[in-house]
């Protein structure tokens, strides 16, 4: 009595003789959007086209999702039966009627979640987040914008906090030389 040797796969569960090539991971664009409606079909060509347009990038499908990376993704297409789910990287938060929600995603990132179901939806502003991704992708540390920061306020909040912790009589003698020298 012979025992089947094989494993079940953990991402797709499933069964893999012993030895066959197996990868769910796998696909292809025309694979992810196969089952596309006219509409969404309509609105995921526009998409890539405009993606495309924006300069050097590599576009190719991942598990469920399309990705259009450069040095990275900035952002990426899961098709749905009923839209399509844009996730776009940007490094500051966005707040709008087309945006579903926004998590962060890295210390410089933030997902923004777009829904989209007919080709009209893809024009600005959501083309001009699609190009704001594409550039932040691009640029060499990419800071979030939301905690950039100049070095001079930093100074002045050190020495306000300084001038507030130090003792009262301290700060009541250099109030008194302060308004001797403008009665002199």
């Amino acid at each position: 009595m012979g025992s089947m040797a094989g494993r079940q796969c953990y991402h797709c569960k499933q069964w893999v003789e012993e030895g066959e090539a197996h990868d769910c991971w796998t696909t292809t664009e025309a694979a992810l959007t196969a089952d596309l409606s006219a509409d969404l079909r309509d609105a995921w060509e526009r998409l890539r086209e405009t993606a495309a347009s924006f300069g050097e990038q590599r576009i190719y499908a991942s598990h469920k999702s399309i990705m259009f990376s450069r040095t990275s993704c900035y952002f990426f297409v899961r098709p749905k039966k009923k839209f399509l789910e844009v996730c776009v990287f940007l490094g500051r938060p966005l707040k709008a009627p087309q945006i579903r929600r926004v998590e962060p995603s890295s210390k410089t990132k933030l997902v923004h979640f777009i829904q989209i179901q007919h080709r009209d939806q893809v024009e600005a502003p959501i083309t001009d987040w699609l190009q704001e991704a594409y550039e932040f992708s691009g640029a060499p540390g990419s800071k979030p914008a939301t905690n950039a920061r100049k070095s001079k306020p930093k100074a002045a909040l050190r020495k306000k906090a300084k001038a507030a912790t130090a003792p009262k009589s301290k700060r009541a003698s250099a109030k008194t030389k302060q308004t001797s020298k403008g009665k002199a």
